[in-house]
């Protein structure tokens, strides 16, 4: 063969394989795979834009989500609130950290407290509708929409942002993973297992966004993807509140639901916030910039 054609192909070789190489991902920090986890992106029947919930995204609920013309200001019926970016927001976005350098952040999505709170779970034992069936090998509920109670809100808010996120489970199953990242954001993981409760408390940067995280400890069983309630929230004794005996504990603020006078104060790995921010954090900038500069 000639060798000016051999050297052309090895030239092409060559280039091909620095392209290839130069095109693979510099850093892993974030080639985990993610438990999946649900947010509705849009509902049923006519969107109906919400005056007011928000300066900052376009939020909107549908009509025939939840039955709207039965709502009376006495009865409220709760709807789904979708949130969309706002293209004349662009500018906003990018000062609360909307691509610009977000990978060594981390928000941990509370999949366990989401189980916990559904249907035929925790919540049914502690109103007396179900015996311990309902607190012995929950399954976890990957269809269950997030909600109030799993910070939808904040979910909905940091993953438009371009937050990283992973959920409680890939904690459990590797609690080095926190240390891939500078700054760990907690919403309401109320429900969490030993490890992940120790990876949590360990971290030198936690920003706990809402009150009452880190309360009752679970077991979660790998092979059948199930949760258990060992301790915490009245269980086994009901003299027991925090599960791991946490002297941070501060649920008594998770009633502030309006978050008016919200501010952050320091404790030994992080910050806390001092109220429940679930409809706070869809409208409110300064609490979003201070989220991002923590």
């Amino acid at each position: 063969m000639n060798f000016k054609i051999i050297a052309g192909i090895m030239v092409a070789i060559i280039i091909i394989s620095v392209v290839y190489i130069f095109n693979q991902p510099q850093d892993s920090t974030n080639t985990f795979n993610v438990t999946p986890f649900l947010i509705k992106t849009q509902g049923e029947g006519e969107p109906i834009f919400v005056r007011g919930a928000s300066t900052i995204f376009n939020v909107y609920v549908y009509s025939e989500e939840k039955n709207i013309e039965k709502s009376t200001p006495d009865n409220p019926i709760y709807l789904e609130q979708y949130l969309y970016t706002n293209p004349d927001n662009s500018a906003l976005y990018e000062q609360l950290g909307w691509n610009s350098g977000l990978q060594k952040t981390v928000v941990v999505v509370p999949i366990f407290t989401k189980t916990a709170y559904g249907y035929s779970g925790f919540y049914d034992y502690y109103t007396n509708q179900c015996d311990t069936r309902c607190i012995n090998s929950i399954p976890i509920q990957y269809e269950l929409p997030m909600g109030y109670t799993s910070s939808t809100n904040a979910i909905k808010v940091l993953s438009a942002l371009d937050y990283p996120m992973i959920t409680d489970i890939e904690i459990e199953k590797d609690p080095n993973i926190l240390k891939k990242f500078d700054k760990v954001i907690l919403l309401h993981n109320e429900y969490v297992t030993q490890k992940e409760f120790e990876a949590i408390t360990n971290h030198p940067k936690v920003l706990y966004l809402y009150p009452n995280s880190l309360y009752a400890k679970i077991e979660y069983n790998y092979q059948n993807n199930t949760i258990t309630l060992i301790r915490g929230h009245g269980y086994p004794n009901s003299d027991i509140k925090n599960g791991f005996d946490w002297k941070f504990d501060n649920s008594q603020l998770e009633y502030d639901f309006n978050c008016q006078e919200w501010k952050f104060y320091e404790i030994e790995n992080g910050a806390m916030l001092n109220c429940y921010p679930e409809s706070r954090i869809i409208k409110d900038k300064d609490l979003l910039m201070a989220i991002k500069e923590f």
